[in-house]
């Protein structure tokens, strides 16, 4: 799970500064987790039986695409939902065909504790004659409020009022390396993707 496209802390930050000397600089934070499809692992290629991987001998190509997620916060948990369409293509239409691919969704913590992994099948069904076909699927996870939600002091130091002319009030709360620090560790990631072998990650790496 090192290969993260996006493993950067989750933290939405909205900035805003206004004229008057009273304003405070604002940082809002979702605590939701982000979804995210780790680098390399968002489609998978299959290849004839028998033959040399490479892209003369192509049987299947399938994708992770259209991923939507929700948020459910509540008192004691935030639900995540993500769904996500799989688009495949077929080199032979001769047929119909049925392929069962296996996709997980881990839950992950400050970028690289894995605190959760599902793993299920997502089926593809082709009709005689057709190349393209598109299933859909979804995943789920829970986190603990209480673990999503930053200390009282990092909240502080984020929230503390600046006054026009101060000398660090244009200065970016989250340049500070302790309020990074527990921004990642109380920031959490739903990762979707397919469970490739090592020859099949070796291929989305090379190719």
């Amino acid at each position: 799970m090192s290969l993260v496209r996006n493993t950067a802390f989750i933290a939405t930050a909205a900035l805003a500064l206004a004229g008057c000397q009273r304003n405070p600089l604002v940082v809002k934070r979702s605590a939701c987790p982000a979804v995210a499809i780790p680098t390399y692992t968002g489609d998978v290629t299959l290849f004839r039986p028998g033959k040399a991987q490479d892209a003369n001998n192509i049987d299947l190509v399938a994708t992770i695409t259209n991923v939507r997620d929700t948020c459910v916060e509540s008192a004691a948990a935030l639900a995540t939902g993500a769904r996500f369409d799989v688009v495949a293509r077929r080199s032979d239409a001769v047929g119909a065909r049925s392929v069962s691919l296996p996709v997980f969704a881990t839950l992950v913590q400050g970028g690289n504790l894995i605190v959760s992994k599902q793993q299920f099948q997502v089926t593809l069904n082709f009709a005689d004659g057709q190349t393209r076909t598109t299933s859909h699927a979804g995943a789920r996870s829970s986190v603990a409020s209480s673990e999503a939600s930053l200390p009282a002091e990092t909240q502080a130091l984020i929230n503390r009022k600046r006054k026009t002319g101060d000398v660090d009030a244009a200065v970016d709360p989250l340049s500070d390396p302790a309020v990074r620090a527990a921004i990642r560790a109380h920031s959490f990631e739903l990762l979707l993707g397919f469970q490739l072998g090592e020859a099949a990650l070796a291929y989305n790496v090379t190719k």
